[in-house]
């Protein structure tokens, strides 16, 4: 369903058919059925988007029965709730699986249980193709925690901060290790980044 949102967004912008196969990796024919789709619906774009996985599918594949089924209905009332609690320490699919069969015996299995909410996680992060150009930009950023390493001579701990770059286009990277994120390390960084 996300391919098929990128391609709504692509279309949306004008896009034909030939670059939205390519770009999507998707047959001509199989992106003109969807815009086909799209088109004997009579949806709205805007709306088709804002839609979450499960709601898109239903439209796009009428003729799959597990968006109508009664158990669905109820679970699609406490998907943000499973989000939710999985951001929490300690809580897994299983355990809200659990949960889940305690209120509800005969609902889904474990199985169909992790489907319907990895797609519904899914949803909530949405996600793009993005085209970049040889030698464009440079990606650069300190990385998240401190790392430490060993002076062999006093055997001190030495905490120092990663500073990376990435180049888009090629994923080329480079990590240093500095001392700080002050602005002369920062300079050093990059110009040993650039050298490089």
């Amino acid at each position: 369903m996300r391919q098929i949102k990128q391609l709504i967004r692509l279309h949306q912008q004008g896009k034909g058919i030939k670059f939205l196969a390519r770009t999507l990796n998707m047959s001509k024919n199989t992106v003109k059925e969807y815009l086909a789709k799209v088109r004997q619906g009579g949806y709205n774009l805007d709306d088709l988007l804002a839609l979450e996985d499960p709601e898109l599918e239903r439209k796009l594949h009428a003729g799959n029965p597990a968006y109508s089924d009664q158990r669905f209905e109820w679970f699609k009332g406490k998907l943000d709730y499973y989000r939710d609690e999985l951001g929490r320490d300690g809580v897994t699919r299983k355990l809200l699986w659990q949960e889940y069969q305690e209120s509800q015996p005969n609902g889904y299995k474990y199985t169909q249980f992790c489907y319907h909410l990895n797609q519904h996680l899914r949803s909530a992060k949405p996600s793009m193709v993005l085209g970049h150009q040889p030698g464009d930009k440079l990606y650069i950023d300190f990385a998240g925690k401190t790392v430490c390493y060993v002076d062999q001579q006093s055997g001190e701990q030495i905490e120092c901060q990663l500073f990376v770059a990435s180049l888009p286009y090629s994923d080329y990277g480079f990590v240093i290790a500095v001392p700080s994120q002050k602005i002369e390390d920062f300079i050093y960084a990059l110009m040993q980044c650039l050298l490089f």
